[in-house]
């Protein structure tokens, strides 16, 4: 076996021991998935690359697969493999958020929130329906919009939580560009949609931003009527 074919094998089980002793940086860890989808190449130049690219790993995880597909080095099983992960990420989260009242524990859903819209490069409106348990209905794709533009239309969300039987909902956006949390026009939205789903008895409970990895709430901020 060629030296360098075996300095890697090598490598790689040393990474193996490093996650299991809890060890690993995140570079390594993306490093040590892409081993297993590409195991005859030295991928830590890869794993470095996207980290660069994408800005971490759940970014990377989170990215399109057309944008992990045009990067150097990446082909379209690699990129599939990759957006397996993040799918399996969202759903854990998500059977967490259904089975159990959302903020039964805030971690999981944090977690759920900056992993559903990291890695957006456009923003997307979700709505989280919520039953009178606040157990998770489902996440809605209301809108896909522009780098920090994304369209409302109060009808379609009202009619969907009526088809859902919905006691509560939740507003989650991401913010591509800004680094911000919630702006003055996405809290004149809320309060004008709080009272519209007022009038079917359904709450709107938060508005939650995703921006640079950081999750507002713009109800923690003290940004909504009461």
């Amino acid at each position: 076996m060629p030296a360098d074919i075996d300095f890697h094998i090598g490598h790689r089980d040393r990474l193996r021991q490093k996650f299991l002793d809890g060890h690993l940086a995140d570079y390594e860890k993306l490093e040590l998935l892409l081993a297993y989808v590409i195991p005859r190449r030295d991928v830590r130049p890869l794993a470095r690359g996207l980290m660069q690219k994408f800005g971490s790993i759940n970014q990377v995880l989170a990215a399109s697969l057309d944008a992990l597909v045009a990067y150097k080095g990446v082909g379209r099983n690699t990129a599939i493999f990759l957006k397996l992960i993040h799918s399996i990420l969202c759903d854990g989260y998500k059977h967490e958020l259904k089975d159990k009242p959302v903020f039964h524990n805030r971690v999981i859903f944090d977690n759920y929130c900056k992993t559903q819209m990291a890695g957006k490069m456009v923003e997307e409106f979700h709505i989280l329906y919520l039953d009178n348990n606040r157990r998770l209905l489902d996440d809605w794709l209301h809108s896909t919009g522009t780098i920090d533009w994304s369209a409302v239309y109060p009808r379609e969300i009202l009619r969907r939580g009526l088809e859902l039987n919905a006691r509560f909902v939740i507003l989650l956006h991401n913010h591509p560009v800004s680094g911000k949390g919630p702006s003055t026009e996405d809290i004149e939205m809320t309060d004008e949609l709080t009272e519209y789903l007022a009038h079917a008895d359904i709450i709107l409970d938060d508005h939650y931003v995703v921006s640079n990895g950081i999750l507002f709430s713009a109800r923690d901020l003290s940004l909504l009527k009461k």
